[in-house]
């Protein structure tokens, strides 16, 4: 990768005026093959590049990027973001991190692929075949909106006016699918998917695909409910976004925005003790790891939530200054800002297995997916249309449809009665199965 056109781009910052500055270069490679019923849907191959620029004139700070890295387009967007610079109002607490805070040594997380890359027709073969298990797995299986593989090979460089300047590469594969199962003249549709940094490590496309059918089948007869308050039971990609609820209302840009149900909490109880939530950029090969944040600081394990006491905040050097605070290394980098972003993110498991928790239910509700997106963050206020399975003397009985699940994200947490032994790395934001004492679950 070329670190050394970032370097070059710093430099002449420095000439143009600029006090300091720091840069970002992503190159990246895309691939993604979708079929349907067997026929090719959609091919794309794409390579992008893009550089986001930051330079400093005292506190002023101006912020620009471009796919563009020809050298005349480079020096148009460096003075283009000086000359900005030195016009724009001064912001105390704006700068690049102390130099001391930088990372020395850039850990090897394991985060590259290193094997050889399928041709295209065999990627296409992978999708293929993880929509035709799906197909070929139950007769009520008639349709599909389409299975897909992907695969992302990128580079990341950093580089700073202090002379720090460091680098790491990563991959990344998928599968989907989508299939719809129909009965009767009903039809539903749900998906699964296996994600991974390396491409052995991918789930069979046989079992996503029969995972989906599942999935899908088990929606066939859904009842609508009349309004209750139960004891609620979230799988683990539903727990998930409640944690990702949690993550958003910690981060420093709600805080300082005072747009949070989390400000002022720090160091006080936000959740049930059977709640712990830690952030972990070095887990080796996982998806969200990386060796250093969007601003060079050495990334680390750190705790959010530990037995439902909110230890940490999630801040980059811009939102730590203006909190008064210290970052916890979570500077994220998207487009030409600086924003805060988490890595592998994960409410830790307990020790009943789903089983268990769905057994300890004389009346509730398993939630198995949620739809749109009704969370208060400055009030933590919770309403989402859900879809799951009734559980009737702690078994899965029928499935439900139309739904709203509803209540406030402090206390569904102080809630928090039952947490799963079955926590799967598999994405980003991650959580075991979760219960819930009591909400709301409305009906017609």
């Amino acid at each position: 990768m070329n670190q050394d056109l970032l370097v070059e781009v710093l430099k002449r910052a420095a000439q143009r005026g600029a006090t300091a500055a720091d840069g970002y270069l992503v190159e990246e490679t895309r691939f993604g093959a979708s079929v349907r019923m067997g026929e090719i849907e959609n091919i794309s191959h794409s390579r992008e590049q893009r550089l986001a620029l930051r330079v400093f004139a005292g506190r002023a700070s101006a912020a620009a990027s471009t796919s563009d890295l020809s050298r005349e387009s480079l020096e148009r967007v460096v003075d283009e973001a000086t000359a900005l610079a030195r016009i724009t109002g001064e912001d105390p607490h704006a700068g690049l991190p102390d130099p001391s805070v930088l990372v020395e040594r850039v850990p090897d997380l394991d985060l590259e692929d290193g094997g050889e890359d399928l041709s295209p027709e065999e990627k296409i073969e992978i999708a293929r075949r993880t929509e035709a298990a799906a197909l070929e797995s139950d007769p009520r299986i008639t349709n599909s909106e389409g299975a897909e593989y992907s695969n992302r090979h990128a580079r990341y460089a950093y580089a700073t006016s202090h002379g720090f300047v460091h680098g790491y590469a990563t991959t990344s594969f998928g599968i989907s699918v989508a299939p719809i199962a129909s009965r009767n003249g009903e039809m539903q549709r749900d998906y699964w998917y296996s994600t991974s940094r390396k491409r052995a490590r991918l789930e069979d496309p046989a079992a996503v695909g029969r995972t989906a059918a599942a999935r899908a089948l088990r929606r066939l007869g859904a009842r609508k409910m009349k309004t209750v308050e139960v004891p609620v039971v979230f799988d683990p990609d539903t727990a998930a976004s409640l944690v990702r609820s949690i993550a958003g209302a910690a981060s420093g840009p709600s805080l300082y925005r005072r747009a949070s149900f989390l400000l002022d909490r720090r160091g006080t109880k936000i959740a049930s003790p059977a709640v712990t939530i830690v952030d972990d950029p070095l887990i080796p090969a996982a998806l969200g790891s990386r060796p250093f944040d969007g601003e060079g600081l050495a990334t680390r394990r750190s705790v959010l939530v530990e037995e439902g006491v909110l230890e940490s905040y999630l801040l980059d050097t811009y939102s730590a200054r203006k909190l008064g605070l210290e970052s916890t290394h979570h500077a994220g980098r998207d487009g030409s800002g600086v924003s805060v972003s988490t890595s592998n993110l994960m409410l830790l498991p307990g020790k009943a297995t789903p089983r268990e928790l769905i057994g300890s239910v004389k009346n509730g509700f398993y939630v198995t997916e949620l739809i749109g997106f009704g969370v208060n963050g400055v009030t933590g206020d919770y309403s989402r249309g859900a879809v799951g399975l009734w559980i009737e003397n702690g078994e899965l009985a029928y499935p439900v449809e139309e739904v709203t699940v509803a209540g406030n994200l402090l206390e569904m947490l102080a809630a928090i009665d039952g947490v799963g032994d079955d926590l799967v790395l598999r994405d980003r934001t991650v959580s075991p199965t979760l219960r819930i004492g009591r909400m709301v679950v409305a009906g017609t």
